[in-house]
């Protein structure tokens, strides 16, 4: 249900980051450090095993729900001399982890008697992000995109953030972090079952890394 979450998520993230980037090159440095003059420019791609597009929405105005969105599958080009020119494309594939197996069995099962699944049903096509445009202010960037899911395509905007640059301890890889979040309503991609009882606003949260290629 809250797929879009995936979708912007996951390569939006990656994006806004970029921002901190302003010089490249330097001294090998160790993992997790927030130094953006160790960013390279080049194309990298998502470590598909640590990056990840978590949602929230509210269920029935008691608490919140929570869930994740894993496998994605992004490619970021970024030039610290030329930081509005970065571009960055998602896919996230649809294949919720939740808490409850009754609860994804219903975010994929299909519809009852030919009708429309009340989610996402069992072969929904991956989310899909493009960014168009990206603001950068320091270690933080806006990140302005097309979001499809469920066959709707909406301008999505991430507020990403620099977390660190390094080589990784495994692999030896250069790699970027980012965080980033995002809110889409579930409404506007066709996904409206239960609203407003359950919340039509869902909250992304994007965690990735980055490889250089």
């Amino acid at each position: 249900m809250r797929k879009l979450t995936a979708t912007v998520v996951a390569g939006a993230a990656s994006l806004a980051a970029f921002t901190a980037i302003h010089a490249q090159g330097g001294p090998p440095q160790q993992p997790g450090q927030m130094d953006v003059s160790r960013v390279q420019a080049g194309t990298y791609k998502t470590d598909k095993n640590h990056s990840l597009v978590g949602f929230r929405y509210d269920h029935l105005g008691f608490n919140d729900y929570f869930g994740v969105f894993g496998d994605v599958d992004a490619t970021l080009t970024i030039d610290p001399a030329n930081l509005s020119a970065a571009k960055v494309e998602a896919t996230i594939p649809i294949n919720p982890t939740v808490a409850s197996a009754a609860f994804r069995d219903h975010l994929l099962r299909p519809g009852a008697e030919g009708k429309k699944p009340d989610f996402f049903g069992p072969s929904a096509a991956p989310a899909h992000f493009v960014s168009t445009n990206v603001a950068v202010a320091e270690t933080k960037a806006r990140i302005t995109g097309d979001f499809t899911l469920n066959g709707v395509t909406k301008p999505v905007t991430i507020d990403a953030e620099f977390v660190g640059a390094g080589n990784s301890m495994m692999g030896n890889k250069q790699t970027l972090g980012f965080h980033g979040t995002a809110t889409i309503k579930r409404s506007d991609f066709g996904l409206t079952t239960f609203v407003p009882m359950v919340g039509d606003e869902v909250e992304l949260q994007i965690t990735t890394a980055f490889e250089k290629q």
